[in-house]
């Protein structure tokens, strides 16, 4: 391909388009026909230019925002961002482009905004089947605890799972995670823990391992057969722990399907003294730790979490001021899931506590079949506002930067860094990047850029 055209504002009523250059014709490309042109060349950069605000830019890879700076967001208005097959190379403002930047490709972004895509860092999407009889259940008085007792909740998901074939689960849940890229999602964890036997939760670990090998986004695989006692073992939960620790663990370590492991460290479920068993188990193995704790009671999860150095502790919508103060000496990662405190009516994390004392917040969206069946972070981002009081900068850094963080992935997603791989958002035109929290019922994204590529919305 020659060199890029300069080109003059494309009209606003018709998707972003991308002008070629090639033997002196200049031609016109709707985004999503130009796929197949990005695949002919093994080196390709593509210039957008008259962005109206390029979000979340980072000179150096900060790896994560605590306390006060995640109050700042920092931006770049009037912008322009230059990127190289599937990373980002440079940007900057608009005044400081050079009158000939050589590229393959021009979009004209004006009135439009770009950000890093979201990084969702807990997700429960392989699972077969669906529970709105639950959801049902719920609106007529029954509790989460209460259909959980009845045989329903995650038993009820593992019940589905074990009768699903392997092929058919890969398929469902990977048409969840194309639903979720759409949505704005460039990177994300994945948990197992509706298999609760050993060929369950390795069927569901493989399937995280083919999307990996399918999807071009970082995707990190979570070890949670430690979800829920089955119904098998429902008197001998000692010698469920076991089966965990010395037939899964072993398998899950010899196919290399799993970089983190995870525990429900609640009441009814595991307690603080079965985490720290599996938890040391995993060690050996590996497998860094990423924690339910506090969903519904605090019972020292946190502490037990901090002990073994997890990446995160996920939930935390109980909150003492002993699981703060364990947090302030520690590098783990609060994460919180307001779109669970949404769907099941219990209270939200105390994130104005979280942050204000100092620590980081990371946001997150729980995408699971019994208590968020959703895995929209752009709801997640309006709820942190609306119901945690966050503020817009406050949910975008948690969301971004500190998502990644949470599912250890900071090095490569999470901020507009050079070298940095090239997934971000392209908004429609909105007036601010406040709008975004603001209208929570409208697609407010226009199109998703994924490796240096886009994907259709």
């Amino acid at each position: 391909m020659g060199e890029a055209r300069r080109h003059d504002r494309f009209d606003e009523m018709t998707p972003p388009s991308i002008v070629l250059s090639n033997a002196g014709i200049v031609r016109r490309f709707f985004i999503v026909e130009i796929i197949v042109n990005f695949e002919e060349s093994n080196r390709l950069r593509t210039l957008f230019k008259n962005i109206k605000e390029l979000l979340q830019v980072r000179a150096c890879n900060v790896t994560k925002v605590a306390g006060k700076d995640m109050a700042i967001l920092p931006t770049i208005e009037e912008a322009y961002m230059l990127i190289e097959n599937d990373h980002i190379l440079d940007y900057g403002k608009m005044q400081d482009l050079p009158e000939e930047v050589p590229a393959d490709a021009v979009v004209d972004l004006t009135g439009k905004i770009v950000l890093p895509t979201w990084c969702d860092s807990h997700t429960h999407i392989v699972y077969a089947g669906n529970r709105e009889q639950e959801f049902v259940d719920r609106i007529n008085g029954l509790s989460y605890e209460q259909i959980a007792q009845r045989g329903g909740g995650i038993l009820n998901s593992a019940k589905k799972l074990g009768d699903t074939p392997e092929e058919e689960l890969y398929r469902e849940s990977a048409q969840r995670l194309e639903e979720v890229i759409r949505l704005g999602t460039g990177a994300i964890e994945i948990k197992s823990g509706y298999g609760l036997t050993t060929d369950g939760e390795l069927k569901m670990l493989r399937a995280v391992k083919r999307m990996k090998e399918h999807f071009h986004i970082p995707i990190k695989a979570t070890f949670l057969a430690a979800h829920a006692v089955p119904s098998a073992f429902k008197n001998n939960k000692d010698g469920y722990i076991d089966l965990v620790m010395n037939e899964m663990l072993p398998e899950v370590a010899k196919e290399n399907l799993a970089d983190y492991i995870d525990v429900f460290c609640e009441k009814g479920y595991f307690s603080v003294e079965d985490t720290d068993r599996i938890l040391s188990e995993g060690e050996k193995y590996g497998l860094r730790p990423k924690v339910h704790v506090n969903q519904f009671n605090a019972l020292g999860g946190v502490q037990i979490s901090v002990k073994h150095q997890a990446l995160s502790v996920d939930h935390l919508e109980e909150m003492r001021d002993e699981d703060i103060h364990s947090l302030k000496q520690s590098d783990t990662m609060p994460v919180a899931l307001p779109s669970c405190s949404l769907f099941l009516g219990i209270p939200y994390t105390p994130a104005r506590k979280i942050i204000d004392s100092g620590l980081p917040l990371a946001l997150a969206t729980d995408y699971n079949p019994g208590s968020t069946p959703s895995g929209n972070m752009n709801l997640v981002v309006s709820l942190a506002c609306m119901k945690m009081r966050l503020t817009p900068e406050e949910a975008i850094n948690a969301a971004t930067i500190n998502g990644a963080y949470a599912m250890g992935s900071s090095d490569r997603v999470g901020s507009i860094t050079a070298g940095k791989k090239a997934n971000f958002i392209i908004t429609k035109p909105i007036p601010s990047y406040g709008f975004l929290p603001y209208a929570f019922g409208s697609n407010n994204i226009e199109t998703v850029w994924i490796d240096g590529k886009p994907t259709e919305v």
